[in-house]
């Protein structure tokens, strides 16, 4: 009866911040292209940062309670699975062609970021000023797309049109699905953050370890089910505009605020860890330059990455 006590709200809020997440992009993303937003601008920015909703309802319900390894597992933990766990197996269905200049400049910002982060936890972890820091990180990133997106060639803004149609019926149908959304993801936070301290205590393992696995991959569905759909039509662009948009989100505009909220220490959290979050980061970087194509063999080495790093986590 233990083991189903402790899955049931693991499963319960993974469920939850599930269907947040969807109602919170659908709406929140309609919203955005009825108030004359580009639908590149909207997938760059408020469908990319939307799938990483889950991740800032857990962390800042971690960081309000004190549990800041689950806070910073999940954000490490979905960092790594979303870059070579999803887009490796998103490669491996379909090869990808990146045609989009945003895109390629947004790679060496997240390996930044990435290598930022990891110096940051290393040394003596987040407090408030490098929470602003990262937050305001977060604003000039995201001006910093909106403005580059007018000079974007045309296919890439058609593909990102065809994937965001004009929004048709009641607005006030789009405010209840943003709304509805975010009490979802607040309640299933909650929910899951339960299931994970009771999974760490019933397993003996560490809360930044539930994070790092359990917590991080359940955060990482609507990244997951955006870019399979996005792969199997063909739309490499999206897929891994919403990875990168995912990743980079997750770094300034979770930890930043869960950061300001409550300072915190690399707990939990070790070299490999941090290592191959920012190892992953680059990798991308020469695979994406082999004609700005990520092939079914280079997918397959992002999931072995990801396979090795389980096997080393938990052996």
């Amino acid at each position: 009866m233990g083991v189903i006590y402790i899955i049931m709200p693991i499963v319960g809020g993974l469920v939850l911040l599930y269907f947040g997440a969807e109602g919170l992009v659908r709406g929140s993303s309609r919203l955005a292209l009825r108030s004359g937003l580009s639908p590149l601008t909207v997938g760059l920015t408020v469908v990319a940062f939307g799938t990483s909703s889950p991740e800032l309802a857990v962390s800042l319900e971690a960081a309000i309670e004190g549990r800041e390894a689950i806070a910073l597992g999940t954000v490490v933990g979905s960092n790594i699975a979303n870059l070579a766990l999803i887009l490796g197996v998103a490669a491996i269905i379909r090869p990808m062609v990146i045609q989009s200049k945003l895109v390629r400049l947004d790679l060496p910002i997240l390996a930044s970021c990435s290598a930022v982060l990891t110096l940051l936890l290393l040394d003596r972890g987040l407090g408030r000023l490098e929470g602003v820091v990262l937050v305001l990180g977060l604003v000039a990133y995201v001006a910093l797309n909106i403005r580059n997106a007018r000079r974007e060639h045309a296919h890439v803004k058609t593909e990102y049109a065809q994937a965001l149609p004009r929004p048709k019926g009641s607005l006030w149908r789009d405010v209840v699905l943003v709304g509805a959304g975010l009490a979802l993801l607040v309640v299933g936070g909650g929910v899951l953050i339960n299931g994970a301290v009771a999974a760490a205590e019933m397993l003996g393992v560490t809360e930044a370890l539930v994070g790092l696995t359990i917590v991080a991959l359940a955060t990482s569905l609507p990244e997951l089910a955006t870019s399979m759909l996005a792969a199997f039509r063909g739309e490499g662009d999206i897929a891994l505009g919403n990875l990168i948009g995912s990743n980079v989100f997750n770094i300034l505009g979770v930890l930043g605020p869960a950061a300001i909220i409550r300072p915190m220490q690399g707990t939990g959290l070790t070299i490999l860890d941090l290592g191959t979050m920012t190892l992953v980061a680059f990798l991308v970087l020469p695979l994406m330059r082999t004609g700005f194509r990520l092939n079914r063999v280079e997918g397959g080495i992002l999931a072995a990455v990801y396979g090795g790093y389980m096997y080393a986590l938990l052996s």
